[in-house]
């Protein structure tokens, strides 16, 4: 206090008095070093230009060879600063450095007005005075200069220095203006670690002369002490001037750090919206909830979906030490464990954030969508504290994106599952097994999900010995399409089960969708009436083709060749003037007919498509093969010819004749 007194006597009417703030806590903060590192008393010197001040302060400490010989036994009882001297030194003076010598430990800095270029070096030294006398004076309220180096500092040095230097300064200036012995503040920032020493100079004893609550508004709490020998009123009213100047100063700090927290958590939690937006899957979905909160708000995250039955499972899990898993895991087992059931339960029928215990402290959030519990999410505590309010918050607030998405993750696993249920209604549980014909077929559709495609293929008995095979594909995807394609086959085994011929059934069919007048309705088919040679009569089959708008089959045959057959008609549904064109093949012992959707003719590697010419070599060399071994191979060809999605459903439906 004394050279602080003594700096601030021989700058304040010199030409250097803008530099005054700056030196001064500068100086402050290398002589506290000195006292507290030390143990020892200081010199101070200075020496000024007309536009440079350099201060220097050395102690008679060890040097730098005892330092590592020793640590200098400690002379107080108070904490040091753990360098932050030197922090200070570093971001406001123009220059500085520090030397070890015979002498003591000497650092010295130099601030310059105007920022010229020149640089000073410790000059003489002016020595503290002897103390003042220890009788307080009588204080009366000081100078309006004093007042304003009292509660002042500018908006740079309060936006460069870290908060607890603010208020250490401040207080370093009240204790200099009261002559008192120490100044003490303290603050809650309802961060879950309570109450802490924000900053303090000199020393503390109890009881305090003064001892004041510290104006900050909720849910910021402090408390400022003052020791003076004799306090007087009017140190009383200037404490509580400068209660009010170190409220400003904390909470305009906390509001500007909570400002970047408000960001940072906004960030995050749009960060986890766009993550939970991506997944349709219900584990997925689950695994990502965890994986989002830990490390950043607690140590271990569980989430808990209702099963069918009520019940919560575990459905994902996840712990900053990957070792506790297996542990934590038999822990949230809501079956072997009655306290955490209950304990979720109620948070179910809370449906809102509420503390838990078990298996350890943590905080535990409903799952909730369209007003239905879905399960609950549950953070762990942070390792070194419990969660504040606003870490709770945040938690809701992920539980709260987090319930919608796993929602429809849900209902899209529903979706997808009446989908697969009605896809494979579309298409026959089993192929009719024959002596005299051979049937194999293969469906593969282009998606897993709830988007049905609309190929379908089918084989109906007309009568011992025939049967129509069909196959097409329905333009369009999803329900409406399956529905549909539910219509189109169905419509077709009751027509040809009537008696109709296949042109005939193709005709009607055409007129029924045209009456349905939906232009994005429409489809192509194939037919075949395959019929087996009378008993007595060399083996092969006899075959009536129809297309609707539907691709023309191969025929592959016994000795080796193959051909497309079959001649091109409208498709079913686009318009009134429906033509088709009947054809009659022969199938000898050992040929096959292959039907197939446009699924694999426009199968593409890049730009290139697999084509009808491809295909019919392809199939050209499964000669000899029975109408699996055709389908088996035409599959493998395709999945060769591109690594890329499948983009389309596809349908392949081959006829074969047995060789004799």
């Amino acid at each position: 206090m004394l050279a602080r007194r003594a700096l601030r006597d021989a700058l304040q009417d010199s030409e250097l008095g803008d530099l005054i703030e700056d030196a001064l806590l500068l100086t402050s903060e290398l002589c506290e070093n000195a006292v507290l590192h030390a143990g020892t008393g200081f010199e101070l010197l200075l020496t000024a230009t007309d536009t440079e001040l350099t201060i220097a302060v050395t102690d008679q400490g060890p040097t730098a060879m005892e330092l590592n010989l020793a640590k200098p036994r400690p002379l107080t009882d108070r904490m040091a600063t753990n360098g932050r001297g030197l922090v200070l030194v570093d971001a406001l003076a123009d220059a500085w450095g520090t030397r070890h010598d015979t002498d003591g430990h000497h650092v010295w800095f130099t601030l310059r007005r105007g920022g010229t270029d020149t640089a000073g070096d410790p000059g003489s030294a002016t020595h503290e005075t002897e103390p003042p006398a220890t009788t307080p004076p009588t204080l009366t309220w000081p100078n309006v200069s004093t007042c304003r180096w009292l509660l002042h500092l500018s908006n740079e040095r309060v936006a460069t220095l870290p908060l607890p230097s603010v208020i250490g300064e401040l207080a370093r200036r009240l204790c200099e203006v009261l002559v008192a012995e120490g100044v003490g503040v303290w603050v809650d920032f309802d961060d879950g670690n309570g109450e802490q020493e924000l900053a303090s100079h000199g020393q503390l004893t109890e009881p305090a002369s003064i001892d004041l609550p510290l104006p900050l508004a909720a849910p910021l709490a402090g408390r400022f002490r003052v020791q003076l020998d004799l306090p007087t009123p009017s140190a009383v009213e200037i404490a509580e001037l400068c209660a009010q100047r170190l409220a400003l100063a904390i909470e305009s700090d906390w509001l500007r750090g909570a400002d970047r927290r408000r960001w940072s958590w906004m960030t995050y939690l749009a960060e986890t919206s766009e993550l939970l937006a991506h997944s349709l899957d219900v584990e997925l979905t689950a695994a990502i909830v965890p994986q989002i909160v830990v490390p950043r708000i607690g140590q271990w995250c569980a989430v808990h979906l209702l099963d069918g039955h009520g019940q919560l499972d575990l459905a994902a899990l996840t712990h900053t030490d990957e070792t506790e898993l297996p542990e934590l895991r038999k822990g949230l087992d809501t079956a072997q464990s009655d306290q955490l059931r209950s304990q979720l339960d109620g948070v179910l029928r809370g449906g809102g954030a509420a503390p838990i215990n078990v298996p350890g402290d943590g905080i535990a959030v409903a799952l909730t969508a369209r007003g239905q519990a879905l399960g609950t999410v549950t953070v762990g505590r942070l390792a070194d504290r419990a969660h504040n309010p606003e870490e709770i918050m945040v938690i809701s607030d992920v539980a709260r994106r987090a319930a919608p998405a796993i929602d429809n993750a849900q209902r899209n696993a529903t979706s997808v599952e009446t989908s697969q249920a009605l896809q494979q209604a579309l298409l026959p549980r089993a192929l009719p097994d024959s002596d005299g014909v051979d049937f194999a077929a293969a469906y593969l559709p282009a998606t897993t999900g709830a988007d049905v495609g609309g190929d379908f293929y089918d084989v109906v008995p007309v009568s011992p010995g025939r049967w129509l095979v069909s196959i097409g594909d329905v333009c369009g995807k999803g329900a409406r399409a399956a529905a549909r394609t539910g219509q189109v086959r169905e419509f077709v085994r009751v027509l040809v089960r009537e008696g109709h011929p296949p042109a005939r059934v193709l005709e009607l069919l055409n007129d029924v969708m045209m009456e349905a007048q939906d232009p994005h309705q429409f489809c192509t088919v194939a037919l075949a009436m395959v019929t087996e040679p009378p008993a007595g009569q060399p083996g092969g089959l006899s075959v009536e083709l129809v297309l609707a708008g539907h691709d023309q089959p191969v025929l592959v045959h016994a000795d080796g060749g193959a051909e497309l057959v079959g001649r091109h008609g409208t498709a079913a549904g686009l318009v009134s003037d429906f033509t088709v064109y009947p054809t009659h093949h022969v199938l000898v012992p050992g040929d096959v007919l292959v039907t197939y959707t446009d699924g694999i003719t426009e199968r593409r590697r890049g730009r290139e498509e697999f084509g009808h010419d491809r295909l019919v070599s392809t199939i050209a060399r499964a000669a000899g093969l029975n109408a699996a071994g055709v389908v088996s191979m035409l599959r493998v060809a395709v999945d060769e010819f591109s690594n890329a999605g499948q983009r389309d459903d596809i349908a392949v439906m081959a006829i074969g004749a047995p060789a004799t």
